[in-house]
């Protein structure tokens, strides 16, 4: 892929969730919610301080990280659709 975020940005893929319930019923498309789970794609090089001095990244590209239902960005990126966030917006690496 030729993107690559600038600063604190993260490219994620949104893992999707289970297409069955526990009890075994099949869930419809229009009944599931966004995922809030996705695979990191891309990070930048990180923020920085006052001083110039850069913040180094606490994920990178390959990490399963958990987000807020409504961050991010959705972009279409080589036909797939992606979310472009702020680190900030990770809530945690799964």
């Amino acid at each position: 892929m030729a993107f690559t975020p600038l600063h604190d940005r993260v490219l994620v893929r949104r893992i999707e969730g289970e297409e069955k319930t526990k009890g075994g019923l099949i869930i419809p498309d229009a009944a599931k919610e966004k995922p809030a789970e996705g695979e990191v794609v891309s990070v930048g090089s990180g923020a920085r301080k006052d001083n110039g001095e850069l913040i180094a990244m606490d994920v990178k590209a390959g990490d399963t990280v958990l987000f807020g239902k409504w961050s991010g960005t959705e972009v279409k990126i080589d036909g797939e659709d992606l979310l472009i966030m702020k680190e900030s917006d990770i809530l945690g690496i799964l």
